[in-house]
């Protein structure tokens, strides 16, 4: 028999995608900041904040995905959803070559450092951006929904098989009924 993974907390993953939104906009708030004034202590602060969030949250954010939704939808047999999943994985390698590019800049700038190249700069955050919110999009559009119908549909699938399979191991142990 093998194991089911447990169903996936869509409630965690869906905040968690309303949390990597907000840093997204502050990651773009945070170019325009320093292309406008610079690098200051708002600055650090915030790159700090970013830093830390993405190279935290969102990596776990996708390591769950990988385990918990990801195997049931890619054991559809479903075309089209396995091949959304393997966009969605790809991306994840994406988003983290990507990411190792932007952390460091973003370290650079939490630290106070003033050597950013904003050219550079610019044209990574803006890769990272459109990369994450499509991302998140494919997700949120059609590979969560369907996950989430088929983890009800199993939860289901559970509840109507409990009480026939009650019945049949009380009749299997010599009980009968009244």
């Amino acid at each position: 028999m093998s194991a089911v993974p447990e169903p996936a907390s869509f409630e965690a993953l869906d905040a968690c995608h309303q949390q990597i939104l907000v840093h997204l906009d502050m990651l773009a708030a945070l170019a325009k900041h320093i292309e406008a004034v610079g690098v200051d202590a708002n600055a650090q602060q915030q790159a700090g904040a970013i830093e830390a969030f993405f190279s935290g949250t969102s990596r776990q954010h996708h390591a769950e995905e990988e385990k918990t939704v990801f195997p049931p939808l890619l054991a559809s047999g479903n075309a089209e959803l396995t091949a959304a999943v393997r966009t969605l994985q790809q991306d994840h390698g994406w988003i983290e070559e990507n990411w190792i590019e932007l952390a460091p800049q973003l370290s650079a700038i939490a630290s106070g450092n003033n050597w950013l190249d904003t050219a550079e700069f610019q044209h990574c955050l803006e890769v990272y951006l459109e990369l994450c919110r499509g991302h998140i999009a494919l997700e949120e559009t059609l590979v969560y929904p369907e996950s989430k119908a088929r983890w009800a549909k199993t939860v289901a699938n559970r509840v109507t098989r409990a009480p026939r399979l009650t019945l049949r191991l009380f009749k299997t142990r010599g009980h009968t009924q009244s």
